[in-house]
């Protein structure tokens, strides 16, 4: 869910042609392209998986940042992967459509796909999320299960300033 992805499909593409510009590496539906019945019917399909069959008309440009990156999310599965990469997923969204991206991603989990989510922020690991790598300057610092890595020691370790933890339905925070 690049930025550079979203800003070249804020043009008059539907959110239907977001999701079907997937299967022609494209940004939108270009002239020369034919989505095919299965393409349409995979589309429909996981526009209704995520529940956001009322954006497939509504142009990109009159969407918010939550309903884009959702379509963006779409456009990703339509392809049936056997994992999904969130990279900082949370960035430029308001509170509400952060606790909603956060609920899709536990949906996505739960249904069997893998999460690999890149974060500087430890409230957007979702319960699901098993394993945690902690990275600084390029090297990994700690390794493993994450109740043994997210600990206020190898946090502060990590941003170089005392933090404390809590732990609240399994999510993590810090202050």
């Amino acid at each position: 869910m690049s930025p550079d992805l979203l800003a070249s499909c804020t043009t008059d593409a539907t959110g239907r042609d977001v999701v079907l510009s997937g299967f022609f590496s494209s940004t939108r539906i270009f002239p020369h392209h034919h989505p095919d019945p299965e393409h349409l019917a995979r589309a429909e399909e996981t526009l209704a998986r995520l529940g956001i069959t009322h954006l497939a008309d509504r142009a990109v440009a009159e969407m918010s940042s939550g309903e884009a990156k959702r379509t963006l999310i779409a456009r990703a599965l339509v392809h049936h992967p056997q994992t999904l990469l969130f990279d900082e997923p949370g960035n430029a969204l308001d509170i509400g459509a952060q606790i909603q991206l956060r609920e899709t991603m536990r949906e996505l989990a739960r249904s069997g796909l893998g999460i690999l989510l890149v974060t500087h922020h430890v409230s957007e690991i979702i319960p699901e999320i098993e394993r945690v790598i902690l990275l600084r300057e390029g090297r990994i610092l700690t390794d493993g299960p994450k109740l043994s890595v997210l600990t206020e020691e190898n946090l502060a370790n990590l941003f170089g300033v005392a933090v404390r933890l809590g732990q609240s339905d399994g999510y993590f925070h810090l202050y």
